[in-house]
Order: C-alpha cells, then sequence, then structure tokens
C-alpha cells in the first residue's frame, strides 16, 4: 500500500513549505526575519515564489540556540501567524509547546509542525485531538529537551542510529496518538538534529521507503543542514547559495521516490528546479 499523498486534491503535486523564523538566532538566516513585519512580508514573498505552506517558527532548534519559554515564544509568533493566515496562505506553526500550537491554531494556521514527535510536550495529543481540521507533523527527535538532547546524545550515541531505528521510533509515536491524530499525521524523519551524515543521506534518499513503511506522507527537510557541507566547493566556510544549490539537489534524491512535502529556505530556487523537470 502507498502512503496517502499530501495534498488529497492533486495527488501528483510536491507540496512545498517555506520557512518563516521569527527568531534572533537562527542557523540559516542569522535573525534576517525577527521582527514581526520583516517575517510576514518574507511569508507573502514565499507564497508568491512558489510556497504551498508557510512555516512559522518562534523558537531556534540548533545546538547553539538559546530556549525560549512560551511566552516569548507566543509573542514572536502569533501575530504572524494572524497576519499570513489572515492573507489567505495555509500556515504552519513550527513549535514544540502545546499551548503554542493551540494558540497558533486558534489564529489561523492549520498544520502543527513539532520536531520532537510529542516527546517535548505530552500536551500537544489532546490540542491535536481538540483541532479536527489540523495536520501534524511528527518528527524524529530524542529527548526532554533541544538542549538534553545536544547535551547526551554525543557523537557515539549519534553515529549508532539506523534508517531502521528512525522508522520504528516514528512507529510508536504515531502508537501514542489518538487514532482520529494519526490519520491526518505526516511524518518527518528530522534531518540533522545530530545525525551522522550517512544516516541523513539514507532519510533523504529513502524518504519513500519511510513512507511506503508507515502508510503516511512524508515531510523531508534538508535545507542548509550541515550534513549538505560535503557536497560544496568549500565546506569549511561554505556560502548561502552553495547550500541551497546542495538542498535542490538533495530534494531531488528524496522526490525520485514520488511526492512528498519538501520544507525549504529557498523555495524560489526549489520552485524553479521543480518546474523545470516536470516541464522536460
Amino acid at each position: 500500500m502507498s502512503p496517502p499523498p499530501p495534498d488529497p486534491a492533486d495527488p501528483e503535486r510536491v507540496l512545498l513549505m517555506g520557512v518563516v523564523n521569527v527568531t534572533p538566532d537562527s542557523f540559516s538566516d542569522g535573525g534576517r526575519y525577527a521582527a514581526a513585519e520583516a517575517a510576514i512580508a518574507h511569508g507573502r514573498r514565499l507564497a508568491t515564489e512558489g510556497a504551498d505552506i508557510v512555516d512559522v517558527g518562534g523558537e531556534a532548534t540548533g545546538p547553539r540556540s538559546t530556549p525560549v519559554d512560551e511566552a516569548e515564544e507566543l509573542r514572536r509568533v502569533l501575530p504572524v501567524v494572524e497576519a499570513l493566515a489572515g492573507a489567505g496562505l495555509r500556515v504552519s506553526i513550527d513549535t514544540t509547546k502545546a499551548g503554542v500550537a493551540e494558540a497558533a491554531l486558534a489564529r489561523g494556521a492549520t498544520i502543527v509542525n513539532d520536531v520532537s514527535g510529542g516527546l517535548f510536550d505530552p500536551r500537544m495529543r489532546e490540542v491535536l485531538a481538540a483541532a479536527p481540521a489540523a495536520t501534524y507533523i511528527c518528527g524524529h527527535l530524542r529527548g526532554a529537551s533541544i538542549a538534553e538532547v545536544f547535551a547526551r546524545e554525543g557523537r557515539a550515541e549519534a553515529d549508532s542510529l539506523t534508517f531502521d531505528d528512525v522508522v520504528l521510533e516514528l512507529a510508536a509515536r504515531l502508537e501514542l496518538l489518538p487514532d482520529a491524530v494519526a490519520a491526518r499525521t505526516w511524518l518527518d524523519p528530522g534531518i540533522g538534529f545530530g545525525k551522522p551524515p550517512q544516516l541523513n543521506i539514507e532519510l533523504v534518499t529513502g524518504a519513500g521507503r519511510l513512507g511506503f513503511a508507515l502508510d503516511r506522507p512524508v515531510v523531508i527537510g534538508p535545507s542548509r543542514k550541515r550534513f549538505l557541507r560535503q557536497f560544496v566547493a568549500n565546506p569549511d566556510a561554505p556560502t548561502e547559495a552553495d547550500l541551497d544549490q546542495a538542498t535542490v539537489a538533495a530534494c531531488g534524491e528524496a522526490l525520485a521516490a514520488g511526492p512528498l512535502v519538501v520544507r525549504v529556505h529557498n523555495v524560489a530556487l526549489l520552485h524553479a528546479a521543480l518546474t523545470a523537470y516536470n516541464n522536460e
């Protein structure tokens, strides 16, 4: 059995998710969109460039990022979510906190993107159960907090993680969800997040296999991740443009298995590549 398509209205089309980081410490854009006005303008621009979904996040998840409390995360994201949803965009809230997810859904978001897969906040399941129209993106990440994950999972433990481990752990997280929530859940194998480069490559190229194994749509987010540095001319000091080109190549490998949801920073570049590919 093949996994359900990301968009039932058009099962053959890839969905592009554009990243809107409303944070001062994003690894990818250095706080370029930390102000609400800049983030709103960026989200609108991503939609014009081809994004089907804009993914709004108010807490950076890199190993050197500073955790924020719920009040600060709400202050950052709610004006952006409300403005973009009010403009008719399909908005995802990128958060591990149930309270932030709940407030964002009330402001017009229709997708909750949780990199922890529900591990950071067990109340997330209740929020999703109470929002029957919301899609849940269940990510793969271990631990009780992002800081603890990187402190506890040293290189030796990360290196021991396998593709099959990720599949089994995502399956276990699906089983924890109420059936009605699991039925509207997409899966993200969590590219990066301390995983070794070879495993990241396997997760990208095996995205289709993961979807078939768990019978769910798959979200792939290789965009500008550290493992891509091995594929650029200057891996010690890659430019943003280099990483974006490597991201397009990685997305092409993932999409070879069929339609997916692809989360990227440079929507215009990937959209152009997909358009050229589809017109060949």
